[in-house]
């Protein structure tokens, strides 16, 4: 696996206490960050710069795009969707992710 930043290391060391007790956990290079795995489904990865690409149901999209520091994730210059059509992945900044509370996004 590709060696991480310092920022990144922080944030799988802090999301890897958060998912501990989850059965099937397992961490992939993915999206050009280290993407955690629960039940081989991508919930969250850690990008170089210390910013999240999260996981999130469909029907929370919108109101997490309303957090202070959150943005539609990029594939290049185009928003990523999910194969039924809709948005995923809300995109945390770094700032958000950093603090106490960011990885415990509402």
């Amino acid at each position: 696996m590709a060696t991480m930043t310092p920022e990144q290391h922080h944030l799988v060391q802090r999301i890897r206490e958060l998912v501990d007790e989850e059965p099937d956990v397992r961490e992939v290079s993915m999206f050009g960050g280290r993407a955690i795995m629960v039940n081989d489904k991508m919930i969250i990865s850690a990008g170089k710069t210390g910013d999240l690409l999260v996981r999130v149901a469909a029907d929370r999209h919108e109101t997490l795009l309303g957090e202070p520091g959150a943005e539609q994730a990029q594939n290049g210059r185009r928003a990523r969707w999910e194969p039924d059509g809709s948005p995923s992945h809300p995109r945390p900044s770094p700032t958000t992710a950093a603090s106490p509370s960011g990885l415990t996004w509402p």
